[in-house]
């Protein structure tokens, strides 16, 4: 599974994964500023997962008509440790009932919700 960071993840989650053997880019690094809609046409290009703090991701989803095979992945609390991030992604991948193909995952602190499209 190959991942695209926005640019609202902390880029030390991004360089810990990499260092677990995780595929991923970040925006932060090789593209800040850019748009969602841009940010959405690269993981669908790339088929990567996004990770997100963003919520407009789901209206590109499911008002725009956006759908990304490999699925995004929304935390709704941002971070307060820097390492957060990947230990959420950490452990929703590690968890072999999830698919994230064709699915919003919705992740926050008590709660995890998937909504395929």
């Amino acid at each position: 599974m190959k991942f695209l960071a926005n640019e609202n993840v902390p880029i030390a989650s991004v360089n810990y994964l990499k260092s677990k053997g995780f595929d991923i880019t970040s925006i932060g690094v090789d593209d800040p500023g850019t748009a969602d809609e841009h940010v959405m046409k690269l993981a669908m290009e790339q088929d990567r997962t996004i990770i997100t703090y963003d919520s407009d991701y789901g209206e590109l989803i499911f008002k725009h008509g956006f759908k990304p095979n490999a699925g995004v992945i929304f935390i709704r609390q941002q971070p307060t440790d820097p390492l957060e991030t990947a230990k959420v992604i950490d452990r929703l991948t590690s968890n072999s009932n999830l698919t994230f193909e064709r699915t919003l995952t919705v992740v926050d602190s008590s709660s995890l919700r998937q909504k395929k499209y």
